[in-house]
Parts: structure tokens; sequence; C-alpha cells
């Protein structure tokens, strides 16, 4: 499908049939002009060979993230060894990897073997508030896990006093609470703009970018609310995470056992590759003038937090975590015993 711009908003020039491109059904006040209530996802690619070897590639990534995540979740549910607090915050985690996956990547696959991937008005707001909530709950649960790190590291005396199990519950309800909080600010921001004209989402799916683009009314306060809040929740969340880190390096430099840094290392090694990966790919899709932004950039940044890194997490924590290797060894002797009792 061949498209182009014009002005600030994104023109097919393919015949789309008038009653799914645009979909009228009451007049606006202002003038003669029908609300959408019906918006087309353009998907990754408009090319037609890339459809079906994207499809399969997504639905891979898709099968994989959920089986690593459930599979996470799992076995820390059922190992007693693995009921600590940073087991307890990896497990949320990978609930919200699993949640955040599932908001995005199966109306991503419809649109590959789709001609015309529809999706209503009150459709598109869910999505884009249950993905708002998951990516913020995301980051957040990322600073909670380095905090935890932190005094691991640097205070493992009082580390069980200070990561009891109140304070982890507490902090996960905190987390949970300001991804609420986030969604229902940026929903209800984009709930208040109308939609009277092209109905053709440039994306794969309802972000706030490709959706400003298309609002016929002033979308100026929304772009300052989008710049101001991922400015304040990226700096709420990744400046405790480098103070964390900072004084869990010096801690670290100051051990004397190699076995103790190496361990520590690759216990943050792998927390620290899930922020800079999810943090770059954030910034960079939302930190940037409308003006200035291309929109090939933003699918594939999108591409990165909503679907790669949900399917790494899992893995990055993992296949270099030796007490995960220790519950699966001893989760598949206690099956091989039961099996041939």
């Amino acid at each position: 499908m061949k498209s182009a711009w014009k002005g600030n908003c994104f023109q097919t020039v393919d015949d789309i049939d008038s009653d799914s491109h645009l979909n009228f059904q009451r007049t606006m006040d202002t003038g003669n002009y029908s609300m959408v209530t019906d918006f087309i996802l353009m998907g990754l690619t408009d090319e037609p060979e890339l459809q079906l070897p994207l499809f399969l590639l997504f639905l891979q990534i898709y099968i994989i993230s959920m089986m690593g995540n459930a599979s996470l979740l799992l076995l820390i549910r059922i190992s007693s060894q693995l009921h600590t607090p940073m087991y307890y915050f990896l497990s949320n985690l990978s609930f919200i990897d699993l949640c955040f996956s599932s908001v995005i990547t199966p109306k991503m696959l419809v649109s590959f073997v789709s001609e015309k991937n529809i999706i209503s008005y009150s459709g598109c707001l869910i999505q884009f508030f249950f993905f708002c909530a998951f990516c913020i709950a995301d980051c957040f649960m990322l600073t909670a896990m380095a905090y935890d790190r932190y005094l691991a590291i640097c205070s493992p005396l009082t580390y069980n006093s200070a990561m009891s199990q109140n304070i982890c519950f507490l902090l996960v309800v905190g987390v949970y609470t300001m991804g609420l909080f986030g969604a229902i600010t940026h929903t209800s921001g984009l709930a208040r703009l109308s939609f009277c004209g092209n109905n053709v989402i440039s994306h794969y799916f309802c972000d706030i970018p490709p959706l400003l683009k298309l609002s016929c009314s002033s979308t100026y306060i929304n772009e300052l609310l989008v710049m101001l809040l991922v400015v304040i929740n990226s700096l709420v969340t990744i400046l405790p995470i480098l103070i964390s880190y900072a004084f869990i390096l010096s801690s670290i430099l100051k051990m004397h056992s190699a076995k103790g840094r190496s361990k520590a290392f690759s216990t943050c090694g792998s927390h620290l590759a899930s922020v800079v990966v999810l943090y770059g790919s954030i910034i960079f899709m939302y930190c940037q003038p409308a003006s200035t932004s291309n929109i090939t950039e933003q699918k594939v940044s999108s591409v990165i937090y909503t679907t790669i890194i949900p399917m790494l997490n899992p893995w990055i924590y993992s296949l270099r975590n030796k007490d995960v290797k220790d519950a699966l060894r001893k989760i598949r002797k206690d099956w091989r015993v039961f099996l041939f009792q």
C-alpha cells in the first residue's frame, strides 16, 4: 500500500473504501464534519511480500515471550528457594511483560493477515490505556528491583528488615498505582481530542504520536503533557537507578572475593541490560519533537519495547542465574522421582 505525507497527517493514496475509511455516526456541533468511530491500523509495513514472514516471526516471538514469562512465574511460585524479595519483584516483572505483550502483539499479528485492520474508537482507547499502564509499571518495577539490589549488596545486614514482606508488597502496589495513574492521565487527555477526518493510524497499535497527527483539534496540551510526564517518570525512575548503581559499583569494587564480585556483576548486569534497552527506546520514541519524528524509526523503537524486551527479560534474568538453574534442576529431579516411583 502506497502512502504519502500531507501536512502533519498521514494520508493514504490507495483506494480504501469510504465506508471503512471514514465511519460517520454523529455530526460535530462546530461544522460539517463527522466524528470518526473506527480507525484503520496500517501495521508495521505495507509491503505484501513481507506480511507472511513478519507474521511468522512475531508469532514466534510472542509464543517465546508467553512461554518464558509464564514459566518463570510458575517456577518462582512453586520453588520455595525462590521466595525472596528479588524473585518476588521478578515475578511481577514477568507478569507485567506477559500482559504488555498481550495488549499489543495479537492485534499486530492480525494486521499481517487482514486487508483492513480496523479497531473501534473505544477499542483504541482501551488498548492505549493498558499499553500505557503496563509500560509505566515496567519502568517503576525496574526501579524497585534496583533498590532491592542496592540493599542486598550495600546493606546486607539490614536487608531482611528493610525488605520485609510488607515493604515488598507496598512497593509493588506503588508500582501498579503509578502505572494506573499515568494511564488514566494520558488516556483522559487523548479522549478529549476530536477525530473528524483521516482515520488511518500510521502505526501497528494505538499510540499517542500517530493519534495526535490525526486529531482535528488542538494537540498542544497533549504534546506538553506527554513530554512532561515522560520526563518526570524518567527522572523519578532513572535517577534512583543511577544512584543505586553508583553505590553498588562502589561496594562491588571493595569486595575482596572474586566470586562475590562475579555474582554481583552477573545479577546487576542482567537488570542493567533491561534498563538500558527499555529506557533508550522509550526516550527515543517520546522525547523528540513531532516535527522531526520519523514513522519508521518510531515503529522500530516501539517494536523493541513492546515485543522484544518482554521476550528477552525472562531469559536475561534466568539463563545466567544460578538460583533459577538450581530450582529447575530440583524440579526435574522431583518429577523423575515422582514418575518412576
